[in-house]
Order: C-alpha cells, then structure tokens, then sequence
C-alpha cells in the first residue's frame, strides 16, 4: 500500500498565505488594467471624433496629410518596442501560457511597460483589436514582478503568475469568476485547490478595483423581455454548427496569417504592423462606428439590430480587418472581436429566421448574446469560459442553459473538424530559445488524471515514465500519496513530479503522449 502523509489540520496558513498574495496581485493588477482600459476608451473616443468630421467637413488636404503621418508614427513606435521586445506581440497569452509551461523566460518589466504603451498606441486608434490578451499579459507581468520581488521561485511563482492572469481578465470585463476559471481551463490547465484559491483572490481584487473605477454595469449591459422556449431550441443546434464552421474558419485564417504577410508584404515582422495602420484610414472614415474592439457594438445591437444587408457587411468588415490587425503581430488581443463577431453571426442568423417565418423577432437579441458565447467556446475551445463570461459580462443569469447547449454544440463541430485550442495553436506557432537561468533549475510539474484518463487504474511501476522526471508525490483530494511501485493512479489524482525547469514542457508532452498511446492501445484490444 501507498504510504499516506495526512497534511497538518493547524496552524497551515500556507493557503491564506497565497489568497492573501494573489489578493495583493489583484489589487495592483486592477489599477494598472484601469488605467490601460482608461486610456483606450479615451483615444478610441477620440479617433471616431476625428473620421467622423472628416466625412462631414469639406475635403482639406493638409488634414488627411497630418492623418497618415500620425499613423505612420504610431506604427513606427509600437514596430520600435517590437523589435526591441518580440513578446509584447499579439495577445499576449499563449506568451503566459507558455510562461506557465516553463517553455520560455521573459523580463517583466521589459514586458509591462512596452505592453502597456504599445497595446494603448494600438488599440485606441480604433484597430480591431481586443484589450483582454494585453489586459491578462499586464497581470501575469504584475504577478511575476511581484514574485520575483518576494523571492518566490518554482509553483509559488506561477501561481502569482495565473493570479495575475486571471485578475487582468477579470478587470478587461468586470468578470472575476470567468477571468478565474480562463485560467485553469485555457491557461494554466490546472484544477489544484491552491491554483483556483490564488487565481480566484487575483481576480476579485482587481474586480474590486474596476468596478469602483468603471462602476457596477457589466461591461456588455443587453436586456431581452422573453427568454427562449424549449420548443425552439432546435434552432441552437442549427446555430451552433454555424458557429462552430464559422470558427473554424477563423482558426485557419488567423494560424495562416503571419504567413501571408510575410509573403504578400516581405516587410520585418516587427514593422507589419504599418499595413492594418495605413489600411485604417479607410476602414475609420467609411465606418467610424465599428473602430475598435466592437464593445460599442455590441451594446449597439440592444437598441437597433441593423438589417440582413447590413449585418452582412459588417460581418465581412469585421472579420477582415481583424484579421488584417491581428495578424500583423500589433500588441492587441482578439477576445473581444471574437465575441463581436459572434455577436453579428447571431443577428444575421436571426434576422434570416425571422424573415423565413421561422424565430420571432422578439428572440433575436437572444441568439445575439448566445452566440457569442459559442463562437468563442469553439474557436477557444473553452465552453466553460465562455458561458461564464458572457453570463457576467451581460450581467443575467438566466440564459444559462441555452448558452450550455449552444456552446457544446460549437465546441463539438470544431473539435471534430480538428481544431485546436487557438492560443495553443499559436504558443506552437512561436519558438523560445531556452535561457541560461532556466537550465539547471529543479521544478515541480503537476499533471492531473482527469476522468477517461489511460493512466487511471494503471501501476506506477507499469509506466514508463520520461527520464528527465522523477514522480515525487501524488495528491488525492486533501491528502498527499508517496507512490512506489505498487501505487495505484486513480482519476481525480494529481501526479507531481520532479523536472529541470527547461524540460517542463518537454515532459508534459510525453506524459501526454504516453496517456494517448495507452488509450489505443487499450482500444486496439477491446
């Protein structure tokens, strides 16, 4: 039998210890988030301002001369910090994903400046970028800042680091239970209670900070009269298999798009970015009203759902520029604009049902909200997430079960399409040279065995585990197994083992690969 170590029941103040750190990480987090959304808002104000008195005034030249040069500034600017640090591209979360991984080193406060200011030069003049990615970027900078602050290394260190994630998100959408479970199930793909607990102390204290800042409307405030009947959710089946076509479709665009401009544009990856900022012009004098991340939106549609025509040319502006704008590897996320593009897939789904006679009208605010949850849960490949965030975002909790249905339905068409996780698919697309300060260094690595798992019922003794790791101990509910041979995994565990901190990823990956060739093999057999 396993040896049992039974944890102390006093005096184990190691979990306050780290609610009371992640807390800490959260407060700060949430100021630093709301100045970021702040000066976003502001300058996205500005620059609607700006196109939409150039179409109203007489033609000056003088006036688009001055326009064009301040983009091509911006764009000089912002390509400047590229080029100086690579990593404030994009998102900026499969960076903290792969940070959590163990599979690269960054500076944060290289991080945290450069993303701040080139996340605001990016996304305030109206390109179709999110402030989410940059937003749990900035957390993870904050939470690894004040590790290394602390002198915390290893676990304790990531921890701070998902802390930080999950309270930037919560602060981007006043949304701390989403910006929490984000985390776990898309980021750090870990369940253990001392994750959820500094995660969820991270996103509370910046949700504090935010609502004072920004007040208690939730960030997508849409109201319906009626919610759907059991008798059209047929309709949510339909739908979802939209969505879920439809997200694939943005998977293989925006994976394909670095490609593309490298060779349509042959321009340094760093100064890509002058392409969507030149290209803004045009899109920001025909269409003031859809610059930026497509909050305004949204919103929008609670007061008027444009017509089928309408929708239609939105959608494709929508879809494009963002990928135009993401793909140039500008700090800005694509969270929001997915969710906007949910949003629009909804309205014309419903708009078309209502003209077959087939959805009242009075449901199509409802398949605008749904659908925007099932967009992101099947490009995301995080139904949890995604419900969560839209029930907080919009701020109603009864919808619960239709945006369930919607979401599993998106998730299912992609994953049997094979796709991915996106920012998954786009940690794979980067390469991390390995530093020096990560070679050399012990680590612990958590694996979970989750429910279906190949590595359930199976002897330690059995498996053969990766070389570059030794099983140091298995944590099962509260208490903690030293295994030896004759150890017994069972679901619901959670392996922890031993690593060089530079091959932390390199093992996650042959454990994975070991759960899957057991899995064939055991069906090979049946």
């Amino acid at each position: 039998m396993a040896r049992i170590v039974k944890r102390k029941e006093k005096f184990d103040v190691t979990r306050l210890r780290f609610v009371l750190l992640g807390l800490l990480v959260g407060l700060l987090t949430g100021a630093v988030v709301s100045a970021f959304r702040y000066f976003i808002e502001i300058g996205l104000r500005a620059s609607r301002h700006v196109y939409g008195n150039l179409r109203v005034e007489p033609f000056v030249w003088w006036h688009w001369v001055l326009l064009i040069a301040v983009n091509l500034i911006l764009a000089g600017i912002v390509a400047w910090m590229l080029k100086k640090e690579p990593y404030i591209s994009g998102s900026g979360i499969p960076q903290v994903e792969g940070q959590l991984a163990g599979e690269l080193e960054m500076n944060w406060w290289a991080i945290f400046w450069r993303k701040f200011v080139g996340g605001v030069l990016a996304i305030a003049p109206g390109l179709f970028l999110g402030r989410e990615g940059p937003s749990i970027q900035l957390g993870a900078a904050v939470g690894q800042g004040l590790a290394g602050g602390f002198k915390l290394r290893g676990t304790d260190r990531r921890l701070l680091i998902a802390s930080g994630a999950a309270a930037g998100l919560a602060a981007a959408f006043n949304a701390p239970i989403a910006g929490t479970l984000f985390v776990l199930e898309e980021v750090y793909h870990n369940f253990s209670p001392l994750v959820w607990l500094t995660a969820l102390a991270g996103a509370i204290g910046s949700n504090f900070i935010s609502l004072n800042v920004f007040g208690l409307v939730p960030v997508l405030h849409i109201s319906y009269s009626r919610s759907l009947p059991i008798s059209i959710y047929w309709q949510l089946i339909i739908l979802g298999i939209i969505l879920g076509l439809l997200g694939y479709l943005y998977q293989r665009v925006l994976l394909a798009m670095p490609r593309w401009y490298q060779k349509l544009t042959k321009l340094p990856r760093a100064m890509q970015g002058v392409v969507p900022f030149i290209l803004l012009i045009a899109v920001g004098y025909f269409t003031p009203n859809l610059l930026g991340g497509g909050n305004s939106l949204i919103i929008g549609f609670g007061h008027y759902v444009p017509s089928l025509l309408a929708l239609l040319g939105i959608f494709a502006v929508r879809f494009i520029f963002s990928m135009i704008s993401y793909g140039s590897g500008l700090p800005g996320g694509i969270f929001l604009p997915i969710l906007s593009l949910g949003a629009i897939i909804g309205a014309i789904y419903g708009v078309i049902m209502y003209k077959l006679g087939l959805l009242p009208h009075v449901y199509v605010m409802n398949l605008i909200i749904f659908s925007m949850a099932g967009y992101f849960a099947g490009i995301g490949k995080a139904p949890f997430t995604a419900i969560l965030l839209v029930t907080e975002m919009v701020g109603n909790l009864t919808h619960l079960m239709p945006l369930a249905v919607l979401s599993l339905t998106a998730y299912l068409v992609v994953d049997l399409l094979g796709g991915a996780p996106i920012y998954e698919a786009l940690l794979e697309q980067m390469t991390f040279p390995k530093t020096v300060a990560q070679l050399h260094r012990p680590d612990r690595l958590e694996i979970p065995v989750f429910v279906g798992s190949a590595l359930n019922g199976k002897l330690v003794r059995d498996l053969p585990w990766p070389k570059e790791a030794l099983l140091i101990g298995i944590r099962r509910g509260e208490q903690e197994v030293i295994p030896h041979g004759d150890t017994l995994i069972r679901e619901g565990d959670t392996l922890v083992l031993l690593t060089d901190s530079a091959q932390r990823a390199r093992v996650k990956r042959r454990i994975d690969a070991l759960s899957a060739a057991l899995a064939t093999a055991h069906k090979t057999r049946v």
